[in-house]
């Protein structure tokens, strides 16, 4: 289990964390320990001895290295040749995790071949070893998804896999000593270079760690052209935020358009912030409008944490933090709010699925005062196969809203390119007129969408939201 979740972290730079993602790798891994339980079981009942279980231990830990060894290569060639997600996810958990999930399964029907000295005692020796199986495999999974991944991180994680069988191996047999014996030296050998690597990449604010949720990273890139250094947040590989040291300048477009919220509703007080990242806007908003407060809600504590540390976040009266899911604090939430602003995702640029459906939607527009409103940013296209995800939303919003306008940001007469679209949604039914609104560079008419959006995309539910499977085509 504890190598099942470590897979989980190995793929979701990549390819995310999505429910295609967790198929691929659940469905390899137990397809993979399947298959050992069989083999383990026909290898024991020829010549079941002491030596040849441990050795099937310690391969096992050969094979977790070897992962270990390929598994960034292998992941941005995949990433860099195939465009479905599926396929990749599938290769790439049959390739870094079957040979491994196969051996460790032979183990256990091996251990039971050891173990049976009568068949008369058969039964409980064979349900004592895999009570005792389940429970190591209960006890992995707490102990590595509450500590390990968010102590050690991925690589360490692994290496210490590698000790636990090869030491296991040593233990129950000393037949191949020097070269187990090289295994664990080399093995603590490269647990001292992550370490020594991980100490010197930060001293460059370079940051590359595993939270409870998500595997970030923080870098620093100098632009010559403009004498500028960009730090910028990436969770899984996906960028989120960014600013330039020593200035609080937006550095993407779509930020800006959030300040459609004065226009909308030009006393507005209290808003509310779904997705906090390295809290760009948040800083932006405090700066803009000294009389309003925001709440924001970041599903990450770590993310917060470095955001303090790294994107010149500092505490204010005027900003609350809630380090909660979104749709947790919608399903709570009694209080009211003039804006809501959305900038939540999850895999790769899908947001998260809780949040897209109608009755996440009714959440935000009970939490509304009367004239208020939401700005979400989506990306996807407007139209054909890649813009289904924004027409699905589209659609759940009217269900709701009365009045529901798109701002692509980028190109504003392409519908099929994939980017960043600003959706609002006004709870006021009164038209809004947008010519001669306008935020530093940007003049919001010329952005807004005047081509009719196809109603050819379902409503979004609890019960049916499959956003994942939207996102995907326009990957």
């Amino acid at each position: 289990m504890i190598f099942e979740l470590i897979g989980s972290r190995i793929l979701g730079p990549y390819f995310g964390n999505s429910i295609f993602v967790w198929t691929s790798l659940i469905g390899i891994i137990l397809g993979s320990l399947s298959l050992g339980y069989y083999f383990g079981g026909k290898i024991s009942d020829k010549n079941p001895n002491l030596q040849n279980f441990s050795l099937i231990i310690f391969i096992s830990a050969i094979f977790i290295g070897i992962t270990t060894l390929i598994k960034d290569n292998l992941m941005s060639i995949l990433e860099q040749n195939l465009t479905d997600l599926k396929i990749s996810s599938v290769i790439s958990s049959t390739i870094l995790f079957a040979p491994a999930s196969l051996l460790l399964g032979m183990i256990s029907p091996y251990a039971a071949k050891l173990k049976i000295n009568s068949l008369n005692n058969s039964g409980s020796t064979i349900g004592n070893l895999y009570a005792i199986s389940t429970a190591g495999s209960i006890v992995g999974t707490f102990i590595s998804g509450f500590y390990l991944i968010p102590k050690f991180g991925t690589n360490k994680l692994l290496i210490i896999l590698i000790l636990t069988l090869t030491l296991t191996s040593l233990l129950t047999s000393k037949k191949f000593l020097k070269i187990k014996f090289f295994t664990l030296m080399s093995s603590i050998f490269i647990w001292a270079i992550i370490n020594q690597l991980q100490i010197i990449a930060q001293r460059n604010n370079f940051i590359d760690i595993d939270t409870t949720y998500n595997r970030v990273f923080i870098f620093d890139k100098f632009q010559k052209d403009t004498g500028k250094t960009i730090r910028t947040l990436a969770i899984n590989r996906d960028l989120n935020s960014a600013i330039v040291l020593g200035s609080e300048e937006i550095l993407y477009n779509y930020i800006k358009f959030y300040h459609l919220a004065k226009f909308l509703n030009p006393n507005f007080q209290n808003t509310l912030m779904l997705g906090g990242g390295g809290f760009s806007f948040p800083k932006n908003f405090l700066a803009t409008y000294p009389k309003a407060t925001m709440d924001v809600v970041e599903i990450d504590p770590t993310i917060i944490e470095l955001a303090k540390k790294y994107f010149n976040l500092k505490s204010d009266p005027r900003l609350n933090i809630y380090d909660e899911d979104g749709r947790i604090f919608l399903n709570k939430n009694q209080k009211k709010y003039d804006v809501i602003f959305g900038d939540a995702f999850g895999s790769h640029f899908s947001i998260p699925y809780q949040l897209t459906t109608k009755e996440a939607v009714q959440k935000e527009f009970d939490a509304l005062t009367d004239n208020g409103s939401v700005i979400l940013n989506i990306i996807s296209a407007i139209n054909g196969p890649k813009g289904e995800f924004l027409r699905a939303e589209v659609a759940t919003y009217k269900s709701i809203f009365p009045q529901v306008y798109i701002f692509p940001v980028s190109e504003n007469k392409n519908g099929e390119i994939v980017q960043n679209i600003i959706l609002v949604a006004t709870k006021s039914s009164k038209l809004n007129d947008f010519h001669g609104l306008k935020f530093d560079n940007i003049r919001f008419a010329d952005y807004l969408w005047k081509q009719i959006i196809p109603n050819d995309m379902p409503i979004l539910t609890d019960d049916y939201s499959p956003v994942e499977y939207y996102i995907n085509k326009a990957a």
